[in-house]
């Protein structure tokens, strides 16, 4: 098919991009080129507010086209976490069409080498990012997130993560070179010598199995790492959240089609309600690799079945703070209290645990006691949503019913430091939206273990007495190691406990967040900087983004020729 995109056209547009990515993944400085402002948009072929907001409406009530092959049927049945039903109908594939058909390009993407592959990804963001508007209320109305964190994070957040795997995809490809001459003395006799070649080559189709809080940031690592190295990638967006990875798709498509490769290497699998698609592929044999966020049991159940691919999986785990001391205490009270509210605590990387030592702390402020250190947390949080306004822009509405059960329920798990309450969205009267509880526990009392050894995702929170410090790195351990965890935050001021709770880290492979008081929170990262997840504890067996996320996407396969 003829290129309407050369690669010389490409490489002018985006060489310096992707050099400046593979920079920053060596120096982990601060970098993105995807601008967090909305203000940022509305020049230069990008959508503004107003025309992103058209776009998405004039989605609503059709059929999502994407003319790829296969399709049987429409479905859809997104309902807004702030009420409103989407109405849009997705195409439904026929696996036994759509995925031959998907392989047919392998070949050529395979030849274009890792530069051009790496371009062409480049493109696709590119267009994803002058959509952001667009992108951003896809992700709000099918998430529940508030709309300037689905700005931010479905948009030039999640982006940064796709270039961040396209950099070290593109890495971990030429760090072989793809070509050598090799000569081997033999004395008196002629050298041997031999002509050799090394092409990296995909490992079959890919499947990204999405999820419905963060189908984007979530959804992109492995898309783009999948894709970068050669492989074809299926996209199963979760039923309650497709339009985002639809959108996606559907601009790899057509970049695809314009630089002169098949637009069938990347499509949507989108299901009918309960067909339980993901199962179904997860274990077919043209599927090679499996990229899933979601719960720990169908993670544990794709680890344990999908023998025939490779799997990443990031699931649930139980994630801590460690209260020791602190320097800060307003500062410290204050950014616990955001980071437990932010998006209705519906973040993997959200604390659960707070473990605070039953004597008290010691703090700028002076001794406080555990009752007092609980209850002036508690002010904080109600005084950080005490305005509804601000609640809203900062809570965002519950994404599901189980959600708002689990919140209800964990009322009678123990004392109540904090009570949830209602709160009004007056743009959205139907959305679910609830202030965070905090529940006081007691880590001695064995009966209080299955409320804190478990994850509670959404607006929930325990107050776990400890002991002490000591006892609390012990549970802070034993928790990472049996239960895993995304993140993990620490309040100290002693140079040997700090030394203590970053050596546990370091033993259960968990990412530590120490004396955070200021405007970085322990449940966000930044890309090319931070690693999300290690891969080392249950929490998760892969992290974003690092070497060994690509690495095993390709093969290297060499030919010999006697020179």
């Amino acid at each position: 098919m003829a290129a309407e995109l050369t690669t010389s056209q490409l490489s002018e547009k985006h060489r310096t991009t992707l050099d400046q990515a593979l920079d920053v993944i060596r120096t982990r400085a601060y970098w993105s080129p995807h601008p967090e402002h909305p203000k940022a948009y509305g020049e230069n072929g990008s959508l503004s507010a107003a025309e992103g907001l058209a776009a998405f409406q004039a989605l609503q009530g059709g059929r999502f086209e994407l003319d790829q092959p296969g399709t049987d049927g429409w479905t859809g049945a997104e309902v807004s976490p702030y009420g409103p039903r989407l109405g849009i109908e997705y195409p439904h594939a026929d696996l036994d069409v759509l995925l031959p058909a998907m392989r047919a390009g392998m070949g050529a993407w395979r030849e274009a080498g890792p530069e051009n592959r790496a371009l062409v990804c480049l493109e696709i963001l590119s267009r994803i990012s002058a959509r952001t508007h667009e992108f951003a209320h896809a992700v709000m109305h099918t998430s529940g997130q508030a709309f300037m964190m689905a700005f931010q994070a479905g948009g030039p957040h999640a982006q940064d993560r796709g270039l961040e795997a396209v950099a070290y995809a593109y890495a971990e490809q030429t760090r072989t070179p793809g070509a050598a001459d090799w000569s081997k003395p033999q004395g008196k006799r002629d050298p041997l010598n031999l002509g050799k070649t090394f092409t990296a080559v995909p490992r079959g189709i890919a499947l990204v199995i999405g999820c419905n809080t963060f189908p984007t940031w979530n959804g992109y690592p492995g898309l783009f790492a999948s894709l970068a190295t050669g492989n074809p990638v299926l996209v199963k967006p979760h039923p309650r959240a497709v339009l985002p990875l639809a959108l996606t798709v559907r601009v790899a498509r057509e970049v695809l089609g314009e630089a002169g490769f098949d637009p069938n290497l990347v499509a949507l699998a989108a299901e009918a309600p309960g067909e339980g698609i993901a199962k179904t592929l997860a274990t077919r044999p043209e599927i090679r690799i499996i990229d899933y966020t979601g719960s720990t049991s169908f993670g544990e159940w794709l680890e344990a079945n999908a023998r025939q691919a490779q799997v990443y999986t990031e699931k649930a785990g139980v994630n801590t703070v460690v209260i020791d001391s602190t320097d800060d205490y307003k500062g410290m009270l204050s950014n616990l209290a955001f980071s437990l509210s932010l998006y209705s605590g519906q973040m993997c990387t959200t604390p659960q645990n707070l473990l605070i030592p039953r004597d008290g702390i010691m703090t700028d402020a002076g001794a406080k006691s555990y009752d007092e250190v609980v209850a002036d947390l508690a002010g904080a949080v109600g005084g950080l949503l005490g305005d509804d306004a601000r609640a809203n822009a900062l809570l965002g509405a519950l994404v599901n019913p189980d959600v708002k059960a689990r919140l209800e329920a964990a009322a009678g798990l123990g004392e109540v430091a904090l009570a949830s309450r209602e709160i009004a969205n007056p743009d959205f009267p139907d959305a679910v939206v609830r202030t965070p509880v905090v529940v006081k526990l007691d880590g001695a009392k064995p009966d209080a273990e299955a409320a804190y050894m478990s994850e509670c995702f959404g607006p929930v929170s325990f107050a776990v007495a400890v002991d002490s410090t000591a006892d609390g790195l012990e549970l802070l351990r034993r928790t990472v190691r049996e239960k895993g965890a995304m993140t993990v935050g620490a309040y100290t001021t002693s140079q040997v406990t700090e030394a203590a709770i970053e050596e546990v880290c370091l033993e259960e492979s968990a990412q530590l967040s120490l004396n955070l008081t200021g405007g970085v929170y322990v449940n966000q990262t930044a890309a090319f900087s931070d690693f999300h997840g290690s891969g080392g504890n249950p929490a998760a067996n892969a992290a974003l983004c690092d070497a060994a996320f690509v690495a095993n996407r390709f093969r290297v396969v060499e030919v010999r020729r006697q020179a």
